[in-house]
């Protein structure tokens, strides 16, 4: 299956070369400068990933994002010239996948973009790590076969590292996605709610490790 992508730059160049390295490994590429212009397109057709411009002119990055989540869950991977922390989780609060900073390794990208995708078909029906096997469209989890009762934040939050193994995510960035960049509460909720998720998981629990001093990690071979 022909995946599809949408690259939403102002910088002509830029735009081009990564037109030109997606067109050359066998995508169908859209690409426009503008964030309005971008949601005209999605009006009309469908993506397998969006490669997102912060800096745009009018509607930014961000704002185009919170509109995108409204209506879809096709992965979004910022391009971005600014290294700022808050900005980072500013844009996984608002449902980002991934963040290049430029200038960035047409590899590299490119690497993300397959890992997001599953390299065909787009997002994937099921996702199975060694026991667990999740159904993403029915939102159910089984482990050994057996059908396990996960809260939805819980789900949502086992999805998430499923979809990111092997990567170090701190209590903030998990705070900010899952509760949103104005929550007032602090960060034992995280500890609290993956207390949870280790509980609903059973033996699979142990996947979810604490790293100490910065965060969570998912160890398991997918």
């Amino acid at each position: 299956m022909e995946q599809r992508l949408l690259i939403v730059e102002d910088d002509r160049l830029m735009a081009e070369a990564a037109a030109d390295y997606f067109t050359g490994k066998g995508w169908r590429v859209d690409r426009c400068g503008q964030g309005e212009a971008a949601l005209e397109i999605l009006e009309r057709k469908s993506f397998h990933l969006i490669l997102l411009d912060v800096m745009l002119p009018g509607m930014d990055g961000f704002a185009l994002c919170r509109r995108i989540r409204r209506d879809s869950d096709v992965p979004v991977i910022f391009i971005t010239a600014r290294v700022l922390e808050e900005d980072m989780l500013h844009g996984y609060s608002l449902g980002a996948d991934d963040y290049v900073t430029k200038p960035f390794s047409l590899p590299v990208l490119y690497a993300k973009a397959a890992a997001l995708t599953g390299r065909v078909g787009g997002r994937r029906d099921f996702l199975e790590a060694g026991s667990l096997k999740v159904d993403l469209a029915g939102h159910r989890v089984w482990n050994q076969g057996r059908l396990l009762s996960l809260p939805p934040k819980e789900y949502e939050m086992l999805v998430f590292f499923l979809e990111n193994p092997g990567r170090i995510f701190s209590r903030d960035q998990i705070l900010i996605r899952f509760w949103g960049y104005d929550f007032e509460g602090n960060e034992r909720v995280v500890d609290n709610h993956m207390k949870k998720l280790r509980k609903a998981l059973g033996s699979w629990g142990g996947s979810v490790k604490t790293v100490r001093g910065s965060g969570y990690r998912l160890e398991v071979d997918l």
